[in-house]
């Protein structure tokens, strides 16, 4: 436009005066001469089609094309616009029926019409109305517009491939957080080994594995002999070195296919599947003769010795479920103690042909005890507490002698399902989140899969199962109420209550 508006002041200055736009205009000469100059600017001119000067009437005065002059058209809004001293214009086409039908057989399809208005002492005299091939123009349109899209798209490839890699980058930094968050909640945080329900679950799963290939495991249930004497007289940070120092040393001697977890407060247990299964024993020689050089001193203390009690069995010579097995574990580990403490001692062999659930459930409950002392001291207290209550109730109301050693078994683990609660939640010194209350509620249901395989425990697993039932049906896990809720789990559910509600 700015081409064309130089255009046309040049054609003013040079080839018309004031009195060729006024009418009744100039003579036929100059009217001729006039529009020759316009003839000859649309013919030099590359893509300029036509050129039109109107009146204010809309009457044309002058054209390159003589048979228009004269002939008055309609003021329509660009050309009503122009008159009023604004520069406008409008698209049309050469298609049939359009304003610029009569342009067709110069070949251009659309038509970009510029008006500018001629202006002398603040008055519009006339309108130049400049028609121009408008397709170079929208060429270059398109052309630029390609362009822009080009450089958006390119631009938008390469910020979605910055966010790509920056949201892949997060999201492997958070992956990489969530799985050491979880390895976390695995672990203990004293001596990295596994806790006590990552090493237990991880004894299940080669149990499981070993069933199915016929192979063979082994467990040592070690535990630090005089360990609470070691805490009581030189503090908690004596008893975290002596745990380290046996954690490390344990792991050492072990081979590399075995599992090591912190099973209690001062006890480990260690896993040997078949592969290595044969040297579960000498690895735990080895750790005792390295034992005998480790002693700790603590300030002015005498240089202390370490040494350990342990218990071994081994699946399937001496049980097959995970329960039996820690078990014997455990009940051949108080004889260890028993015996004055650093020493190892076998589980006895099954005798005979005896089919296990043939064998006596009273190793298994005492083991099972045992195993609740070592995962909570409270847990232990607490479970005492409830059997003896439960004892003084069913006193009161006369139960037979029978039902009475069903309620002191089912007492004493009616919370042992709490072996399998991660400790970070069992012993959180706060209120838990409902989340986390949900996984302590689940410890009704571990207890009863625990002991389920023991036999003539029925009794016990429905006490174990419902003690957390209440009599309105709003209790747990399985909504009983009333007289439904068998009476082994109602007595258990009122001393547990008590004892809740008076032991710190």
């Amino acid at each position: 436009m700015n081409a064309d508006r130089s255009l046309v002041q040049d054609v003013i200055h040079t080839d018309l005066a004031a009195g060729d736009l006024s009418l009744p205009g100039p003579g036929p000469a100059r009217v001729a001469a006039i529009q020759q100059t316009l003839a000859r600017l649309v013919g030099d001119s590359s893509g300029l089609l036509r050129i039109k000067v109107h009146s204010p009437n809309g009457t044309i005065l002058y054209s390159d094309d003589p048979g228009l002059r004269g002939q008055r058209f309609a003021v329509d809004d660009v050309l009503a616009e122009a008159l009023q001293g604004r520069t406008g214009k409008d698209l049309t086409t050469t298609r049939p029926g359009g304003e610029a039908a009569d342009l067709r057989s110069t070949g251009a399809t659309d038509v970009l019409e510029e008006y500018l208005p001629i202006t002398m002492g603040g008055r519009v005299l006339a309108v130049f109305e400049v028609y121009r091939d408008a397709g170079p123009l929208l060429a270059m349109v398109t052309r630029a517009q390609l362009a822009v899209l080009l450089i958006l798209g390119t631009a938008a490839l390469a910020l979605a491939l910055l966010l790509w890699l920056i949201f892949r980058a997060a999201q492997l930094r958070l992956d990489g957080q969530t799985r050491a968050l979880v390895e976390s909640t695995h672990r203990d945080a004293l001596t990295g080994l596994l806790n006590h329900g990552a090493i237990v679950a991880r004894l299940t799963q080669l149990l499981s594995d070993a069933r199915a290939g016929g192979g063979a495991v082994g467990l040592a249930l070690v535990d630090i002999d005089n360990f609470r004497l070691l805490n009581d007289t030189h503090g908690h940070p004596a008893g975290d070195v002596a745990l380290t120092e046996v954690a490390a040393i344990l792991r050492q001697e072990l081979s590399e296919a075995s599992e090591l977890g912190r099973f209690g407060p001062d006890e480990f247990l260690a896993v040997a599947p078949a592969a290595c299964v044969h040297d579960l024993a000498p690895a735990v020689e080895r750790m005792r003769n390295r034992l005998v050089d480790l002693s700790l001193q603590f300030g002015v203390s005498e240089r202390l010795p370490v040494t350990v009690s342990v218990g071994i069995c081994e699946f399937p010579e001496h049980g097959e479920a995970t329960t039996e097995l820690l078990s014997q574990a455990t009940v051949a580990l108080v004889e260890a103690k028993s015996s004055g403490g650093d020493a190892v001692r076998q589980a006895e062999r099954a005798g005979g042909q005896l089919r296990t659930s043939q064998r006596s459930s009273f190793d298994v409950l005492q083991g099972l005890v045992i195993a609740v002392d070592n995962k909570d001291r409270y847990t232990k207290r607490h479970s005492e507490d409830v059997a003896r209550y439960a004892l003084f109730l069913a006193g009161r109301l006369e139960l037979d002698d029978e039902l009475l050693r069903t309620l002191r078994i089912a007492g004493l683990l009616h919370d042992v399902g709490k072996i399998g609660i991660p400790d970070a939640i069992l012993r959180k010194p706060a209120s838990l989140t409902a989340e986390e209350y949900a996984i302590v509620k689940q410890h009704v249901a571990l207890g009863d899969a625990i002991v389920r395989d023991l036999p003539n425990l029925g009794a016990v697993r429905a006490g174990i199962r419902g003690h957390h039932e209440r009599w309105d049906g709003h209790g747990y896990l399985d909504g009983l109420a009333g007289e439904g809720i068998p009476l082994v789990a109602r007595i258990l559910a009122v001393g547990d209550a008590f004892s809740a509600m008076t032991t710190t």
